[in-house]
């Protein structure tokens, strides 16, 4: 047996040490979410024991009943507000999307994540002052209802709200403009035995900056290590939670347990969104923090969820083009590349079943039709903006294609969004319906599933249609 042989076995032998150690984010943001069941057994089969939500959808929460998964409900940023105000409507929403799934469907919550990155500079302050208040009811509902034993509260943050003032890990601290905030969230979090919750995102550290140096963002130990007082680091990650490590130290609050609430790499979109790069990055990540090794700062067992679970082709694209494509599994449930969880005795990504499609056909532009029609940039810049074109572009996984491709995918996009409507693929005369699939390379050009209509999913329903019909009746097409 060769070397390498040698140290690809040692690296899968690490990570099934700690089987059952990675969680899930389960986003919903989606044309044609799958099925709740479906999901569900998806993270069955594949070993994840941990699920982390963005809402408290009934379906999705239902579904997840008597599966043992320990699940982290989510309350979206928009409640806060009313949340804060009213303990009242704490305790309502506590006992709808918590005490009745536990003791009715027998869901394992348990976390309820108040917020989702509520100090993001983007907001510009929307929050702050509703993100405690909100906490504290909350908690007190939970107290209320009798499960401050099983349930706990949390905020997931984004790694903006800490710096460091000397670029080292050992400089860390919370933001300067929100310090006291901070402080008073961990000292709340801390004193209900609740953890701290944070997103760390490598990849986002290279999107925003050219020079960022692309080995520190992966876990190869290929990077030239940065020396922080004889503390070496090897990889952005240990040094960002590191970080957080040294700003709760600082604050008196050295052995809050800390949670990963999401990590990842996109795989579209942008020029460093690729298989290649989030297969590296995810099975990195899972060999680094298997053993329970940790981090410099804080050796044991990290908890972590992946972001994501699924792609979400209805999310804000605000952030980037890759924003719809971070899931280790596409919209349909399929793997995108191998990746070992060290959960399954396959080691394996295993793909969702009982998954339903529309018919194998798709829209595309007629052959005869010249590219400088007058009528195809408004067709495309309508299919696009209400389609899905992120794949589309320089280093995207279509970025190969040429001009006439390029419009019959935004075509095809839009069609099977509208769930293959006659009138979707009627574009004046420059398109129409074909039975041959016009997928090349690494350019896949969908087949949408089934619509799922249960729960907020019911109003996409009606949606698409109605769009349509407005935009026939304003004589768009």
């Amino acid at each position: 047996m060769g070397w390498g042989s040698v140290m690809l076995l040692l690296a899968v032998a690490l990570v099934c040490q700690r089987a059952n150690s990675i969680g899930a984010n389960w986003g919903t943001q989606a044309s044609h979410p799958l099925p709740p069941d479906i999901v569900v057994r998806m993270l069955i089969d594949n070993g994840i024991q941990k699920v982390k939500l963005f809402d408290a959808e009934y379906d999705t929460l239902r579904a997840l009943g008597k599966s043992r998964i320990e699940v982290m409900v989510g309350i979206p940023n928009e409640m806060l507000s009313t949340l804060a105000s009213s303990l009242k409507a704490a305790e309502k929403w506590v006992a709808k999307n918590v005490s009745t799934h536990i003791s009715t469907d027998n869901v394992n919550i348990r976390y309820v994540a108040v917020g989702n990155e509520p100090f993001l500079s983007t907001y510009n302050g929307s929050y702050l002052s509703t993100t405690l208040p909100a906490l504290r009811n909350i908690q007190i509902a939970i107290i209320k209802a009798g499960l401050q034993n099983q349930v706990k509260v949390t905020c997931p943050l984004n790694a903006d709200v800490y710096e460091s003032s000397t670029t080292f890990p050992s400089g860390g601290d919370f933001r300067a403009n929100i310090r006291d905030l901070m402080i008073a969230i961990v000292k709340f979090l801390s004193e209900n035995g609740s953890p701290f919750t944070v997103n760390i995102y490598p990849f986002i550290s290279l999107y925003n900056d050219a020079n960022f140096p692309v080995d520190y963002a992966f876990f190869d130990g290929n990077s030239q290590p940065m020396n922080d007082g004889g503390t070496f680091y090897y990889n952005v990650f240990d040094a960002n939670y590191d970080t957080l490590v040294h700003a709760l130290d600082k604050n008196g609050f050295g052995n809050m347990p800390i949670i990963i609430g999401e990590i990842g790499w996109p795989t579209d979109g942008d020029k460093n969104a690729n298989v290649e790069y989030a297969r590296k990055f995810n099975q990195g990540f899972m060999v680094h923090i298997s053993g329970g090794k940790g981090t410099p700062r804080r050796p044991g067992p990290i908890d972590a969820y992946l972001f994501s679970l699924i792609d979400e082709d209805a999310k804000s694209v605000q952030p980037g083009y890759f924003e719809r494509h971070w899931g280790i599994f596409t919209f349909d449930g399929l793997p995108k590349y191998a990746l070992n969880l060290g959960t399954t005795n396959t080691g394996a990504l295993i793909q969702a079943k009982g998954v339903r499609y529309l018919q194998q056909k798709w829209c595309v532009m007629k052959p005869n039709v010249r590219l400088d029609d007058p009528q195809v940039a408004p067709s495309v810049s309508y299919a696009c903006s209400l389609g899905d074109c992120t794949s589309l572009g320089v280093g995207t996984s279509c970025g190969n294609l040429d001009l006439r491709e390029n419009i019959s995918y935004a075509f095809n996009s839009y069609y099977q969004i509208n769930d293959q409507l006659d009138t979707a693929c009627k574009f004046p005369n420059i398109s129409e319906v074909t039975k041959t699939n016009p997928s090349t390379g690494t350019c896949r050009f969908p087949i949408m599933i089934e619509p799922y209509y249960g729960g907020a999913a019911r109003e996409r329903r009606f949606f698409f249609p109605l769009l349509m019909a407005a935009a026939i009746a304003l004589s768009i097409f």
